[in-house]
């Protein structure tokens, strides 16, 4: 192993993982234990490599070949050496034949999308042993506490904007293949950072799958909430008035484009797009209001059916002029969800077709509990004056 692989990143590293198929996990455990052992040089010498400080307490002096036999197969690794040959690594001993090394993997392949089948066939042709179902899912069981944690904690903050939407997976139920939908909430905070507050699975997006969402949050101290943004799904629109009565709902301006372009030929479209541009882009709800209107007036003759559509269901689009200006670029769609679907979908590929329910929303909330760390990292939206949200949405809905 030369220097330039015991640096790869851990993304590089399972980048290669995947790309290497079954042999992807024991590379993974590879390099992480040859980072754990680069470390404890660095801590025994009290200097990292070329490093020069007063405290140093000696110099490294290559390496030397050990392999490691694990469950999951022979890792090659090369143990750091110093001069004086007084180095020795505890790794060994803490993890030689322990199970937490398969644990670990196991649990990194349902992060990365891979179905239980899959992990039983790497498994006997890695380790030579066979391992059965039960045991794979016994193995998961702390992914499953953790994942469980994080679905029922408390929300203790306010979040002033709900972004709804939902993604449909291919889940086999009694002998046969069905389309599950997976329900998703985002609630933006009151400090201007965004949050995914759950994920759900359930057979359709009817009323009663959306209010049992909405009364989970509710119960976990969802609070604050003054505007929501979904698309137009019925049961979904039904269980949002329900649960939120006096809250704006916008519905998704980039859904609404779509339908309207469904209403017409494809060599009408652009100019089609180009009206509906001018009403999402005004600067405000009056001119919006007065560019639906110019346009309905345009397209009764030679496009009734979008003229028919822009009388009865303009107005839906309207609610996010509610909100301060430097937040409706943002909150006018369910746009913020796009790369997190685009990670799931690249995730269930590989899946295909998830053995349960249940398997599901484990593997999605991995990935949400990911996805709010990342979050976490920077404000998505500048909220300086918290009640800016609510009177504004306060003086819209008195309108």
């Amino acid at each position: 192993m030369t220097h330039h692989e015991q640096n790869k990143s851990g993304i590089t590293i399972l980048q290669e993982a995947n790309v290497a198929g079954d042999d992807g996990i024991r590379l993974l455990l590879q390099h992480t234990i040859q980072r754990v052992l680069e470390e404890e040089i660095t801590a025994y010498l009290e200097a990292g490599t070329y490093e020069r400080t007063e405290t140093r307490k000696g110099y490294r002096n290559g390496y030397k070949p050990r392999t490691l036999k694990t469950r999951v197969g022979r890792l090659e690794l090369m143990v750091p050496k110093d001069r004086e040959g007084q180095f020795q690594t505890e790794l060994f001993e803490k993890y030689q034949r322990n199970e937490k090394a398969l644990t670990l993997a196991i649990m990194e392949m349902y992060l990365q999308g891979v179905s239980t089948r899959k992990v039983k066939k790497i498994t006997e042709e890695l380790c030579g042993l066979e391992i059965s179902r039960s045991q794979v899912s016994n193995l998961a069981k702390n992914l499953d506490e953790e994942i469980a944690i994080w679905r029922n904690r408390p929300l203790e903050k306010e979040y002033p904007y709900l972004v709804v939407d939902a993604r449909y997976e291919d889940v086999r139920q009694r002998g046969r293949v069905v389309s599950q939908g997976v329900l998703l909430v985002v609630g933006i905070r009151k400090d201007g950072y965004r949050e995914l507050l759950g994920v759900w699975c359930a057979d359709s997006e009817n009323e009663q799958n959306w209010s049992d969402v909405f009364s989970g949050l509710k119960e976990r101290g969802l609070k604050g909430v003054h505007y929501i943004v979904s698309d137009d799904h019925k049961g979904l629109v039904k269980a949002v008035k329900r649960h939120f009565q006096g809250v704006l709902w916008q519905r998704c301006q980039v859904h609404f484009i779509r339908n309207v372009a469904s209403l017409v030929a494809k060599k009408d479209r652009k100019e089609i797009l180009s009206y509906l541009h001018e009403i999402t882009d005004s600067r405000s709800v009056e001119t919006a209001r007065n560019r639906i209107r110019e346009t309905i007036e345009r397209l009764e003759t030679s496009h009734p059916k979008v003229a028919a559509y822009l009388d009865t269901y303009g107005e839906e689009i309207l609610a996010v002029y509610s909100v301060p200006e430097s937040h409706r670029k943002r909150m006018r769609s369910t746009n913020m969800l796009e790369r997190y679907n685009q990670e799931i979908k690249r995730r269930t590929r590989v899946v295909r077709i998830f053995p349960n329910e249940h398997s599901c929303v484990r593997l999605i909330s991995a990935l949400a509990i990911e996805t709010n760390e990342e979050w976490m990292a920077r404000r998505y939206l500048t909220m300086d004056n918290d009640k800016e949200v609510s009177e504004s949405t306060s003086d819209t809905m008195a309108a």
